[in-house]
């Protein structure tokens, strides 16, 4: 009998401080920064985005979505054999111990499961996917704990209107178990390091203090034309490896970047609008968590049905991307 993943469980959550491009907009102006609601939709599509309290972690945001992702597929912490924590924000310098191993410990997981974290920035969410469907079908893991989380906040120059305004906080998962019927249809990565310094964090840590600037850096519209062309490749690859067209895809859940790639990305592909999960209004970017934070919304609000075939794709810093074909 064939061997299958299937996405049995989804969940997500934001902080709960809220912050409209208003209110964004009075705080920058304290600073010296102009820009304003009209200037920031005009340009990202965003209206409003979430924000963690100091005290708050990656990992906080990771175990609320992963106990919501938990209860929809009727399971106990105990039976996931897996986490992967996708995240470029994780709860500690250097990375370690891993974003997943805290969540890991932090939801009560206590059978000695497998934790990691995948650090492919906004296209994380999809590696983890990937990951996870191979080590399934291998027959190496049952249930996996998917998660993206990030406390993109943390990391923004608030001094540059040009990327502070696009980032915001949260955290989505889902549980990939095994299954005798087709869930993940195709899956295809990339990566092109040679793209690596339009999207990064250029510093680096030396001696007990950064090296250079801590802060996110973006090449707008190099990442722009990148991701609309390597979009629209890999959503045809998946296609292509399933063995099926456009036509077929009921949503398409693209990383939640800026609605002007989004909209770009859907045109390419000949898809409506109206079959695209949007959530970058009210989220903005939060980078590895937002495909699954739309997957979610999309799940519970009932427009995502079982047996629908959902495309989900992300662009990150790297540079890289990647898109994953999946049924639910």
């Amino acid at each position: 009998m064939s061997r299958y993943s299937k996405i049995v469980g989804t969940g997500s959550y934001l902080p709960p401080k809220r912050v409209t491009n208003i209110e964004l907009a009075a705080q920058l102006a304290e600073k010296g920064v102009e820009t304003s609601d009209e200037w920031i939709v005009s340009r990202s599509g965003i209206s409003a985005r979430h924000y963690a309290e100091p005290a708050v972690q990656s990992s906080d945001l990771a175990v609320e979505a992963s106990r919501r992702a938990l209860d929809m597929a009727a399971l106990k912490p105990n039976d996931i054999d897996l986490v992967i924590v996708a995240t470029s924000t994780p709860d500690h310098l250097g990375g370690f111990p891993s974003t997943a191993c805290v969540v890991q410990r932090k939801l009560g997981i206590s059978n000695g499961a497998a934790a990691f974290d995948v650090q492919a920035v906004c296209s994380g969410f999809v590696y983890a996917i990937s990951i996870a469907d191979s080590f399934i079908k291998a027959g190496a893991h049952k249930n996996v704990l998917i998660v993206g989380a990030e406390v993109f906040s943390r990391i923004l120059n608030f001094e540059d209107r040009t990327t502070c305004v696009l980032f915001g906080d949260g955290a989505g998962a889902v549980v990939l178990s095994a299954s005798t019927e087709p869930g993940v249809l195709a899956t295809r990565l990339h990566a092109d390091g040679s793209h690596g310094n339009i999207l990064c964090v250029p510093g680096s840590i030396s001696g007990g203090a950064v090296d250079g600037s801590a802060f996110l850096y973006m090449d707008g519209q190099a990442v722009f034309k990148l991701a609309v062309s390597v979009l629209e490749k890999v959503a045809k690859e998946a296609l292509d490896a399933a063995d099926m067209s456009a036509s077929q895809i009921d949503w398409l859940v693209p990383h939640q970047a800026n609605i002007r790639i989004m909209q770009g990305t859907a045109k390419k592909l000949g898809m409506s609008m109206d079959k695209m999960v949007v959530t970058v209004d009210q989220h903005g970017n939060t980078s590895a968590a937002s495909i699954p934070l739309a997957l979610d919304v999309a799940v519970r609000d009932g427009r995502i049905k079982p047996g629908q075939n959902v495309m989900m794709e992300g662009v990150g810093g790297g540079f890289t991307w990647g898109a994953a074909l999946v049924r639910m």
